[in-house]
């Protein structure tokens, strides 16, 4: 059987490592201390400058202890890490998503088992909320230390709606008879980029788990049993080409950044997105929240939410586990998840960290949801192999485009399932 998620060889690996591929020195220690080599997806703010204080109250704290950190963007991340996994010196501690992406490295035997140490310090693991904790976890072993957690809502305009006597849409229908009185008016009724596949999948992932059952995503999803044939999937690209006229214009050419910013300044009345955006749009926009609309005839159920907790692993190669995970451990304190709320705005998935002395009402209402969902619908993008992830996303940027039709997405999705 193909394997598609094998780590680079090393020769390759080596190569893209001598042509600076990483920027950490050489394991070990410096001056007497341990290093510890850190790598995560956030360059930018205000993630950036989160991480960098906390290394530095780490230090402080901790004189034995030096942190390396590297960061690089998402989609360049999602490379680099299967490549500095599958060489000599991967770094201590890296970030990885859930689900799929974390189960890969794990078979490939490239994480840590971390069981021990939440069963040897209850008081610390305790505090993290346990739905948060699974999809870290293979056999009956946790891998991973979940960091923040999101999921995904419409965000609207109550100002908007209130001037245009709309009210936030809680079927289908009425989503889209919503967004036909949004565009009469002069407004982009729903903004949305589709030029990162990314942005797509998380439509996807919420539609296939409202018109495909469970058992049959779980067998498509995660076996080597996948067909991808049920009615279902084309149904589920079928609600997406009907809201096509509602989107951003030129949806395959524009980013969720740019669509994002189209809400923030009046000219959209909804966008989906995650509940880590709510900070980045507080204070442009009179924002309330509604959750994906309930579909007639829909299979799944709407107590479930598309999202996923993220998080960081220690390599299986760390000299220093102990070390590394004292640091993940003061990472995911109370203290530091409150932080990353009030600074960040985004959410930790240590209980009571987002309060009223350092989050609004919206976000305290995505908090809330999110304790109470049934459960999690993974993003899609990181809960199935990559190979079908992407036949799935660049041929349904190509039905957004014109070119093809629900029916022949699918097909091409079906190959590339035989093809594993």
């Amino acid at each position: 059987m193909k394997k598609r998620y094998v780590f680079v060889i090393a020769a390759v690996a080596a190569m893209l490592l001598a042509s600076g591929c990483s920027g950490f020195q050489s394991s070990g220690s410096e001056s007497g201390k341990v290093t510890l080599k850190l790598f995560h997806r956030w360059p930018k703010e205000p993630e950036k400058s989160f991480f960098e204080e906390a290394v530095k109250e780490y230090e402080d704290s901790h004189p034995g202890v030096s942190i390396q950190t590297e960061a690089v963007l998402n989609d360049s991340y999602k490379d680099k890490i299967k490549v500095m996994l599958g060489t000599s010196q991967p770094p201590d501690i890296y970030f990885a998503w859930s689900d799929e992406f974390a189960r890969k490295i794990i078979k490939g035997d490239r994480a840590l088992d971390l069981t021990s140490y939440y069963k040897e310090d209850q008081k610390w693991s305790g505090q993290l909320l346990q739905s948060q904790i699974e999809p870290f976890s293979a056999g009956g072993k946790t891998y991973g230390v979940p960091w923040q957690m999101a999921s995904k809502e419409f965000f609207y305009n109550k100002d908007i709606f209130k001037k245009l006597n709309l009210s936030p849409p809680k079927t289908w229908d009425e989503l889209i008879r919503a967004s036909k009185v949004l565009k009469e008016n002069g407004y982009m009724p729903i903004a949305f980029g589709a030029k990162a596949t990314w942005a797509i999948s998380h439509y996807i992932g919420t539609l296939n788990q409202r018109l495909v059952d469970a058992k049959t995503r779980e067998t498509d999803y995660h076996t080597e049993n996948a067909s991808f044939t049920d009615q279902g999937y084309v149904d589920a690209l079928a609600k997406l080409q009907e809201l096509l006229p509602y989107f951003t214009k030129h949806v395959n050419s524009v980013d969720h950044e740019y669509v994002r910013q189209q809400f923030k300044s009046g000219k959209a009345g909804m966008i989906y997105a995650e509940t880590s955006e709510i900070k980045l749009v507080n204070g442009s926009v009179n924002l309330g929240l509604f959750s994906f609309p309930d579909i007639s005839g829909q299979k799944g159920s709407s107590d479930m939410l598309a999202g996923a907790p993220e998080g960081f692993m220690i390599s299986s190669k760390t000299k220093h586990p102990k070390e590394a995970m004292a640091f993940l451990k003061f990472l995911t304190s109370k203290k530091m998840g409150e932080k990353l709320v009030k600074d960040v705005g985004k959410f930790s998935p240590v209980k009571g960290t987002a309060n009223k002395d350092n989050a609004d009402a919206n976000q305290l209402e995505a908090v809330d949801s999110l304790n109470k969902a049934k459960g999690m619908v993974a993003w899609f993008d990181m809960d199935v192999d990559a190979e079908i992830a992407d036949a799935y996303l660049t041929n349904v940027q190509k039905m957004l485009g014109g070119d093809m039709r629900p029916e022949e997405v699918m097909k091409e999705v079906q190959k590339a399932a035989k093809s594993k």
